[in-house]
């Protein structure tokens, strides 16, 4: 599935609150462009099984007090299951598309980064998402759908 199905299935199937499939097309540029940096259309996610992602708390090497909560997405099935966490009987994997990660982040306010091991095999180097940095960037898009909306009209124009 390509990155507008993508995009596509992600409005189909949010929650029909009134904001949520709004936010999905909002951010869309967003999510398609840092998904488009990345090797691979869908990632495999550690779940319970209960459907909750499995977050994984990392210690700095050097700085012992500074920590962070991160997700790792796997490029393949054997990538994932060879994961110290997925020993857990209580623990699945899940194929993700890679948009529909991204937008779980916008949620997920545990979590600090998403790491996606692109190489199948390497579990040493992945591609980093960090939060902050996300966000910044679907703040730009954001702006920029703004400045480009036409000015409404006064409403006591009649």
């Amino acid at each position: 599935m390509d990155l507008d199905q993508q995009i596509q299935e992600l409005y189909a199937k949010a929650p029909q609150d009134g904001t949520t499939p709004n936010a999905v097309m909002a951010i869309a540029p967003a999510l398609k462009q840092i998904a488009g940096q990345l090797k691979h259309p869908q990632y495999y996610v550690l779940q319970t099984l209960d459907e909750r992602w499995v977050t994984v708390t990392l210690n700095h090497q050097r700085q012992t007090n500074t920590q962070k909560n991160v997700l790792y997405a796997f490029a393949t099935l054997a990538d994932a299951k060879g994961n110290q966490a997925s020993k857990n009987p209580q623990v699945i994997s899940v194929p993700v598309p890679v948009t529909h990660i991204l937008f779980q982040m916008v949620a997920m306010t545990s979590i600090d980064s998403i790491i996606f091991f692109d190489i199948p095999g390497n579990l040493n180097k992945g591609s980093e998402v960090h939060r902050d940095t996300f966000q910044k960037l679907i703040q730009m898009h954001l702006q920029q759908m703004q400045q480009a909306a036409p000015a409404s009209p006064p409403a006591d124009m009649a």
